[in-house]
């Protein structure tokens, strides 16, 4: 019997070539339409995808809808892209779903039709499973960029979600941000509604106009629409104020430290309010229970007392990820220590150099990762130093790292960063 997890994490050694969107619907057609059996909200962006995912999930959840989520990269392991009702999906269901779409994929293989890549076959797995789950909303995040991505199969969401957008993947989507809004903004469908991060205005035009174009409903989401009103007991999160469409003022609890968070929240607020139109109701109880029970982990994650791992990989994102240092260091009064790395393909410099010059780090460790795209330590930490006003020390590997830098950061702060393959290896030494 083919043991799921080798064969997929294998796919990238041999496939190479992504399929046009074409040929994914000949391969979903081959296994019966599952995507068309779905209710999807299709979700795309730079930062915040999975947050928002997160936090319409658990929404979705307290209203009493059974709801599928297909999200990624995993940080442990791969069965973590798969969610029911917000729980990684179980072992049977799916290797289930993995020996359909095998069966499949042989089939078509033979007949010469190109292997899946390891994104295609597990968003086939995906459809599978959330047809047989009989899932009543699927949500669904994009792997990169939106028009061309496998997910952009999909053909008639109930709504079409747009985060914050920051330069990444610039080989792939461009290097401005209006070259990427525009693949991101490739996710919309006509007359679908388009709820977008409307803070950043080369961003909005592209996704306005895209929006315009095809006469769907656009809701954009600025700092008009939500405020902070103060912290939770213990720093375990903060209160936040949501203008609803409807004039009212709806207040919740959000369980995440990082106030980057809210901007996610307000998204998935105004998704919800939106999808009640689709017959898709979520009261003001359920939206307040959903988001407080909302757990995300890798996104500024108090792991450990004093510990904290963010996934921040790119200049969007660290500039978020410093915003939450500060706040947490502001409040409790501790020196900040930093674990950094990066893979080979990242703006490493431009982020090296953000970070030093945003935080008055006492200490730096630069770890290697087992990811073969992990960048050499010798050259990230040589870039550290040409902006660091403190020690910078390099590591073979994360766990001398991890146990390095917490004995360093002893009774302060340590706070992870630079790539979610660090943070998935990171969690996995604190989990064993």
């Amino acid at each position: 019997m083919v043991n799921a997890e080798e064969y997929l994490l294998e796919i990238p050694m041999w496939t190479k070539q992504k399929n046009s969107l074409e040929d994914v619907r000949a391969y979903l057609e081959a296994m019966g339409n599952p995507d068309r059996a779905l209710k999807a909200v299709h979700v795309a962006g730079t930062n915040g995808k999975g947050s928002v995912c997160a936090f319409l999930t658990c929404a979705l959840k307290e209203a009493g809808f059974r709801t599928g989520t297909f999200v990624s990269p995993h940080l442990e392991q791969v069965r973590e892209r798969f969610l029911i009702n917000g729980e990684m999906a179980d072992r049977e269901s799916f290797e289930q779903s993995f020996s359909t779409v095998l069966a499949v994929t042989e089939r078509m293989v033979g007949q010469g039709k190109c292997h899946p890549t390891f994104f295609e076959f597990l968003f086939y797995m995906a459809m599978v499973l959330f047809r047989e789950k009989q899932v009543d909303v699927a949500v669904l995040e994009t792997g990169m960029g939106g028009r061309l991505d496998t997910t952009n199969v999909i053909e008639s969401p109930l709504a079409c979600v747009i985060t914050s957008i920051s330069l990444d993947h610039t080989q792939y989507l461009g290097d401005t941000i209006s070259a990427i809004a525009a693949e991101k903004a490739g996710i919309i469908k006509e007359r679908t509604p388009v709820i977008f991060d409307g803070g950043q205005p080369e961003a909005s035009a592209v996704i306005e106009g895209r929006a315009y174009f095809l006469d769907a409903p656009r809701y954009p989401v600025g700092e008009d629409d939500f405020a902070i009103r103060g912290s939770l007991d213990g720093g375990t999160g903060f209160l936040m104020s949501a203008r609803m469409r409807d004039g009212r003022n709806l207040d919740f609890a959000v369980p995440f430290e990082a106030r980057y968070q809210a901007r996610n929240a307000m998204l998935a607020v105004r998704t919800l309010e939106i999808l009640r139109g689709s017959g898709i109701a979520v009261d003001d109880r359920a939206l307040r229970r959903g988001i407080r029970a909302t757990r995300w982990p890798g996104r500024m994650e108090q792991a450990a007392p004093g510990l904290y791992l963010d996934g921040a990989h790119n200049p969007g994102g660290i500039a978020a990820f410093q915003e939450a240092v500060r706040d947490v260091t502001g409040r409790t009064e501790k020196e900040p220590y930093l674990l950094f790395a990066a893979v080979a393909d990242k703006d490493y410099r431009s982020m090296a150099e953000a970070i030093c010059r945003g935080i008055p780090w006492r200490g730096i460790g630069i770890a290697r990762m087992k990811s073969s795209r992990g960048l050499d330590t010798a050259e990230l930490a040589g870039v550290f130093r040409s902006f660091a006003d403190c020690p910078v020390r390099e590591y073979e590997d994360a766990e001398t790292a991890l146990a390095d830098m917490r004995a360093a950061a002893e009774g302060q702060l340590l706070f992870c960063a630079g790539s979610l393959y660090l943070i998935g290896e990171l969690r996995e030494l604190l989990n064993t």
